[in-house]
């Protein structure tokens, strides 16, 4: 065997030495160099980083310097795989890793020592995913099944931005092996679901490749571990629950979790396409250009490619049936046209999301149209806003047929119907990965208050919301900052309009106050 490392690398370390200093990144290549592993993460554990995007096919450890090297089956895998880490860098044992392409095109590594580790668990997790149970030369501790393991998997959605639908969780979950049964639900107001595979080894290995990962960037985390349940019983098929194996099953006369406009939007292309779809077996996206093998975004850099698309249930949607997958502006109808001003929908609406537009139609002021600044804040503000009650009449918000909204022409008549709000200071998603995103919450009776100046008092707060025709039932400061509080009103219809009246009131002292909807209660 040649010992030039043009084309292969050696345990000998030389790939370390390019490391000091910012080196030119290297070009592409289906063998990638891990830095900063973990002193006892096992072999299993380093593949299954690499699982979500296609085929390892070699992996040679370097324990001594921290360091490994991971080979995909395809340069398209690795693309993928480190395109995604870049924008979410991955964990093993929750200390952070970092991945880049090696200089090497292949791993060589048939007569070192120590690689009967590596070889094994490689053999075992393409055993895994080909569905047999050639377990028998897997590493000990993470890379074996336990008897009697179930095939039954428990799945806790963190960080829940954006909606996840069943059709979602069996699209990432298939890549691991034929899924049976999927039951989701929420539980202690978190979304939850139980995921049945064919076979235990299945289970395992999505929950090693997949459990702590994010389907969105930096949200919609996954904590999965195995249910003591070994069987699901799925009475209805609809989008709470459905048994892939019989599609006989009703439908169920329970109402079904998603408006039919907002299902077929969430089953549509683009909503939940990866960036790089098309590549290392993740199916394109449905009706976008195919030239390239790359869908185009709707939303760019915004998902991960944990979410492809390929509708599972098939279900295309029709344009202009329930507006645009992927539109930013929603028809909100049922409003009060007394009382709801463009203003009152700005705020409100903000806090899904940033509004651009606002339009109260000048001859039917029940409906408007809200441009908010991206398609995800869209379908965020209409997941938590519509059905909810505003000022005495349940609010309706779907996608709407416009791609935005028009201010009036000079002259044209409008009554100050239309605002534009895209330069307002009151934008609370400006700044990208703003932690406001991680404090977005459905409406509720218990409200957060911050910005809140020394001098003004427990009573202050409380005479202001009383005086805006809220009901108190209780409120107390935090501990450890008196510059915030909760606030608990007489019902959630209390707390949306308080929260419209309310949010950016002057406190004196150049102290604005900030109102968003709170996770707790008193």
């Amino acid at each position: 065997m040649n010992s030039s490392t043009s084309t292969g690398v050696y345990a000998n370390g030389n790939d370390n030495k390019k490391f000091k200093g910012d080196r030119p990144p290297c070009s592409p290549s289906r063998v990638l160099h891990l830095r900063q592993i973990p002193n006892d993460v096992t072999e299993a554990e380093v593949i299954s980083l690499g699982l979500p995007f296609g085929k390892v096919t070699n992996l040679l450890m370097l324990k001594g310097k921290n360091q490994a090297f991971l080979e995909m089956a395809s340069e398209e895998a690795a693309v993928t795989m480190v395109n995604y880490y870049t924008s979410v860098t991955p964990h093993l044992r929750s200390q952070p890793v970092y991945i880049q392409y090696s200089n090497h095109r292949e791993l060589k590594t048939d007569n070192l020592p120590n690689q009967a580790r590596a070889q094994a668990a490689l053999q075992a997790i393409g055993a895994a995913q080909s569905g047999s149970l050639a377990l028998s030369g897997a590493p000990t501790n993470e890379g074996t099944v336990l008897p009697g393991q179930s095939p039954v998997l428990r799945i806790i959605i963190e960080n829940l931005f954006y909606p996840v639908t069943l059709e979602v969780l069996h699209q990432i979950f298939s890549k691991f092996g034929t899924v049976l049964k999927i039951i989701t639900f929420t539980k202690n107001n978190q979304f939850q679901a139980l995921l049945q595979y064919a076979d235990p080894v299945n289970a395992h290995y999505a929950r090693m490749a997949l459990d702590g990962q994010n389907i969105y960037n930096a949200c919609c985390t996954l904590r999965i571990d195995f249910s003591k349940l070994t069987s699901l019983n799925v009475k209805y098929n609809n989008d709470k629950s459905r048994d892939f194996t019989r599609l006989d099953l009703p439908t169920g006369d329970g109402q079904p979790s998603l408006e039919p406009t907002m299902a077929a939007a969430f089953g549509a292309p683009g909503i939940i396409s990866s960036p790089y779809a098309g590549a290392a077996g993740f199916g394109p996206a449905i009706g976008f250009p195919q030239a390239t093998g790359l869908s185009v975004p709707a939303v760019p850099g915004a998902l991960g490619p944990l979410a492809i698309t390929s509708s599972v249930t098939g279900r295309m949607t029709i344009p202009g049936a329930g507006g645009i997958p992927g539109n930013s502006v929603l028809l909100v109808t049922n409003l009060n046209p007394d009382l709801i001003t463009p203003h009152g929908l700005f705020i409100l609406f903000g806090v899904y999301g940033d509004v651009h537009r606002v339009k109260i139609m000048f001859n039917k002021k029940e409906n408007a149209l809200v441009q908010m600044a991206d398609a995800n804040q869209a379908q965020l503000a209409m997941n938590h806003l519509s059905g909810q009650r505003l000022y005495g009449k349940v609010l309706r918000a779907t996608l709407s047929k416009h791609q935005a909204v028009q201010l009036p022409r000079e002259g044209q008549e409008d009554q100050g119907l239309t605002k534009d709000f895209s330069n307002s200071p009151l934008h609370r998603f400006k700044k990208p990965g703003s932690k406001n995103f991680q404090n977005i919450f459905p409406p509720s009776a218990t409200l957060h208050l911050s910005n809140i100046p020394p001098s003004v008092t427990v009573d202050d707060l409380k005479n202001l919301f009383t005086e805006a025709g809220c009901s108190v039932k209780a409120f107390k400061f935090f501990q450890k900052d008196r510059k915030m509080a909760l606030i608990q009103l007489g019902s959630v219809e209390e707390a949306i309009q308080a929260l419209i009246e309310l949010h950016n009131h002057d406190l004196g002292e150049n102290h604005h106050l900030r109102v968003s909807f709170s996770k707790s209660t008193i």
